[in-house]
């Protein structure tokens, strides 16, 4: 029994292990790593863009391009957009993608949100904030894109193309998108159709 015991502890530990690593935020030295806001265009009637999953209809209402660092990464199994949107990115870009910044904050996220928190003074005034960082609620256009979206860690630099997007779909299902970045609260979500992922 004692040899059971100690492959079960030693599995356990393995696992634990492994997933500590995978955890991991990747280390970046501090200055600024993603300088520009996002890109947003309305799209031209001539824009014909035709986005499908089963049971869901979207409606494109502009295009959206982004280079932001992952401040953090939520995963969704059981809500009810997480079978269209499995992946909740919280992005910063300007001086979001600082370490030297986001070092002095407490981020995290839960139930589609994005919070952060400082103690004393914020290391940037709080209305740079909001309009340099925002939580994603994040549509992968294809089984590739999702795994890697996945797999994703704090710390990652991303480059997504794609648009913002209103959803319905079952039961009454309905999701509407941001199309500001200075707005904060329910409703202040960018929920993006990813069509193009590069990670870094």
């Amino acid at each position: 029994m004692r040899g059971v015991w100690l492959l079960a502890i030693l599995a356990g530990s393995t696992f634990w292990f492994i997933r500590d690593v995978q955890a991991r935020p990747i280390a970046r030295p501090p200055g600024v790593l993603a300088p520009y806001a996002p890109f947003q265009a309305p799209l031209t009637p001539q824009s014909e863009v035709r986005l499908e999953k089963p049971g869901y209809r979207f409606q494109p209402v502009a295009y959206f391009e982004l280079e932001a660092r992952v401040l953090s990464k939520r995963l969704y199994r059981f809500d009810a957009a997480s079978t269209i949107s499995p992946v909740d990115l919280a992005l910063g870009w300007g001086r979001m993608s600082d370490t030297a910044v986001i070092r002095q904050l407490t981020i995290r996220q839960s139930d589609r949100f994005y919070f952060y928190a400082w103690r004393g003074e914020p290391p940037i005034p709080a209305g740079e904030i909001v309009v340099s960082s925002a939580n994603m609620h994040l549509i992968p256009g294809n089984p590739n894109i999702e795994l890697r979206l996945k797999r994703l860690k704090p710390g990652h630099l991303v480059r997504i193309r794609g648009f913002l997007v209103n959803v319905t779909g079952p039961n009454g299902f309905y999701w509407n998108t941001s199309t500001t970045r200075h707005d904060s609260g329910n409703g202040a979500c960018e929920i993006v159709w990813v069509a193009d992922l590069v990670v870094r």
